[in-house]
């Protein structure tokens, strides 16, 4: 293997959403030599880049990793499949590609939590603006008001991120906007601008109805730059961890299994850990930065006892079903194969239509009740409805209606199962684990419930199908939470950063491995509270701000 190059400046672990904007940023420097290191293939499997693609990409080996949480309490004892994104790209390449930041006050509460500016909303804001590229931005104004100063505070254009508008609506989602309306939920065009509260279509990352993921955003026009060196299919076997001076640790490099072969790979400055809130985990147990007695269960010298692997969150969803009459759903437009010919034409000469649907196109921020300070509920709307995700759409008309708790206290865990790479981690989220994620189930189930009862939803005389009118109290509804919940993709947490001297956290506010120099997380592990909405976009505003530090030395 004499022909690969040894050495790097920064060697970036994982060719996710954050690596991949990490290698843009390091690699424009000419003098900068970095490698990116991503354990899946390329980026060009087709339908990784057609939106309703991702029907084909999670539970494909070609494009995730497989995984399954662990038998979990709080799910009556069910096993989730976990998807996580192995390609160029990571999630993004696999994602439900909504464009949402969360609200001002999950960063704000970051900076407390570590007593970094840099985190709160007004800094993190120039950092989520420093790589957009907004579609209401396009023609210098909004239309609506014939002023870009509103969207130019809270967007940028031009950036590499591409966030647009819908290419459809539904008139059934329509009218559980004006629901939501009659119900006390306002309505916002705008689910980005700090706080979230109120009832729209998403923005979506897409380009003239294509996805655009990080890996066409970010590594596309970094590509030809001689300095930067991307390796496939290569995945990290360990960390190379040893003494530095006066006692202290320093991470010099990894050993990268890399066309069949075993190659250590030396950083002059920095090997930074992009790989996710699962693998990032995974990857410094095995390298001897973890909890000690598992390390030493597994046979792992401890370089660093830290609660690695530990503060796991997620956003688990609940997935109500209506049937519904006298309205269209995708259950009845693709059910023939006259009705499937014409989506995909339409696709086809026109980049609209259900093939070019996000996942979930209707969102919805609202309180689960009163007492609440701030939206802590957040809606995925569809005009489809089925029994599991992956399954054959019901043979009638009918809409679901998704709803997760933005801000669970429940936590869980990463782990590794042995000391060999390739071994999988055990997952346990720990779902519904406490009496007020319980309660908020409960709650947002009632309240799901309360908007199909409006008078704009009645004309389509809905149908409670999932869970069923029959379940009526806390417990029964708790209950079937944990039956018919699964999760939303999100996990963070699992790195944490915070201050010195707060046991907890892995990391420091600069995102740096406490105990070990030239090492640093870069991804959404390093979330010490998950955001309240989706977390692909706040990742790459971790990335964003990273990448700062990482070149000035910070």
């Amino acid at each position: 293997m004499s022909e690969f190059n040894k050495e790097f400046d920064f060697i970036i672990i994982g060719g996710g959403s954050a690596g991949c904007l990490l290698a843009n940023r390091l690699s424009a420097d000419p003098a900068n030599q970095v490698l990116l290191v991503e354990a899946g293939k390329p980026d060009t499997y087709p339908w990784i880049h057609i939106p309703v693609g991702y029907l084909y990409c999670i539970g494909n080996p070609r494009a995730d990793w497989m995984y399954n949480t662990e038998p979990d309490k709080g799910l009556n004892g069910r096993i989730l499949r976990y998807p996580r994104g192995k390609t160029l790209g990571g999630c993004s390449s696999i994602n439900g590609m909504i464009y949402m930041r969360g609200q001002s006050r999950d960063y704000d509460n970051w900076a407390k939590l570590t007593g970094e500016d840099a985190w709160n909303w007004e800094n993190a804001l120039d950092s989520f603006k420093a790589h957009e590229d907004h579609y209401k931005l396009d023609d210098g104004a909004d239309p609506a008001t014939g002023s870009n100063s509103r969207f130019s505070d809270m967007h940028g254009h031009g950036g590499e991120w591409r966030i647009e508008k819908q290419r459809l609506h539904w008139d059934v989602l329509d009218k559980f906007a004006d629901a939501a309306v009659e119900m006390g939920v306002e309505r916002t065009d705008d689910f980005n601008s700090g706080d979230n509260s109120g009832v729209g279509y998403f923005d979506v990352n897409q380009r003239s109805g294509w996805r655009w993921n990080t890996s066409k955003a970010f590594l596309r026009p970094a590509k030809t730059r001689q300095n930067l060196t991307i390796w496939t299919e290569a995945q990290v076997e360990k960390l190379k961890i040893e003494p530095a001076n006066e006692g202290s640790l320093r991470c010099v490099g990894a050993l990268i299994n890399y066309g069949g072969s075993s190659i250590f790979i030396r950083a002059k400055r920095e090997v930074i850990l992009s790989a996710g809130s699962i693998n990032s985990p995974q990857i410094l147990q095995i390298s001897g930065i973890g909890p000690a007695p598992l390390l030493k269960a597994h046979g792992i010298e401890v370089h660093v006892d830290a609660p690695v692997g530990e503060n796991l969150q997620d956003h688990l969803q609940i997935r109500a079903v209506f049937k519904v009459k006298g309205t269209r759903t995708l259950n009845t437009v693709a059910k023939s194969l006259f009705g499937k010919a014409m989506i995909g034409a339409e696709y086809l000469f026109k980049r609209s239509g259900p093939m070019s649907m996000a996942p979930s196109q209707l969102g919805a921020f609202t309180r689960s009740d009163p007492s609440r300070s701030h939206a802590n509920l957040e809606y995925h709307v569809q005009p489809l409805s089925l029994e599991a995700f992956g399954e054959d759409l019901h043979d009638f008309p009918a809409m679901t209606v998704s709803v997760c708790n933005l801000n669970p206290t429940s936590r869980g865990t990463v782990q590794i199962r042995s000391n060999d790479y390739r071994d999988p981690p055990k997952i346990s989220p720990n779902y519904l684990a406490t009496e007020d994620d319980r309660k908020v189930a409960a709650d947002s189930l009632r309240q799901v419930r309360e908007i199909m009862a409006q008078p704009s939803m009645q004309i389509y005389e809905p149908e409670e199908y999932k869970p069923g009118i029959q379940y009526q109290s806390d417990d029964d509804l708790a209950k079937l939470a944990g039956d018919i919940a699964n999760t939303i993709f999100h996990p963070v947490g699992t790195v944490k950063m915070g201050r010195s001297d707060d046991p907890t956290a892995v990391l420091d506010p600069h995102l740096r491995v406490k105990g070990v120099d030239g090492l640093r997380v870069v991804d959404a592990s390093i979330m010490p509270e998950i955001v309240s909405g989706n977390t692909n976009s706040p990742t790459l505003m971790i990335a964003e701000k990273a990448a700062g530090w990482i070149l000035s030395g910070q």
